[in-house]
């Protein structure tokens, strides 16, 4: 079963940048997901990608700013994050599933993470206005 593992996340001020990485071992999986979770909120989708990196699917709220892709040679997962907003503060976690997933939030938006089986420890993202 793949286990991933996040980094990246730090404190910025408002409009700053962030990249955040997700290694998968062994491989990435057919579906990865980056969610997040502010205090007091419930989990959110941001970004999915397919196998591939052929198609990406993106929460409203962060298309233009955040990107989503992949370095199978790396087994790695990004996530890049410009022009942050202090409403981006929160915990992010990295995920892995199957085509089903990724199918699921294709369909009906981004998820809440109940497809995703495999999950990371999460890295923190603090953005100050």
């Amino acid at each position: 079963q793949v286990q991933v593992v996040e980094s990246g996340g730090g404190s910025v001020h408002s409009g700053g940048s962030l990249r955040l990485s997700c290694v998968a071992s062994p491989v990435i999986d057919s579906c990865m997901g980056w969610f997040r979770q502010a205090p007091g909120k419930q989990r959110e989708g941001v970004a999915a990608i397919y196998a591939g990196g052929q198609r990406t699917l993106y929460l409203d709220s962060v298309k233009g700013r955040f990107t989503i892709s992949q370095d199978n040679g790396k087994n790695t997962v990004y996530l890049q994050m410009n022009n942050l907003k202090p409403e981006d503060t929160a915990m992010y976690y990295c995920a892995a599933s199957t085509l089903q997933a990724c199918n699921h939030w294709s369909l009906a938006g981004p998820e809440r993470g109940t497809r995703f089986h495999t999950w990371g420890q999460g890295t923190q993202v603090t953005v100050s206005s």
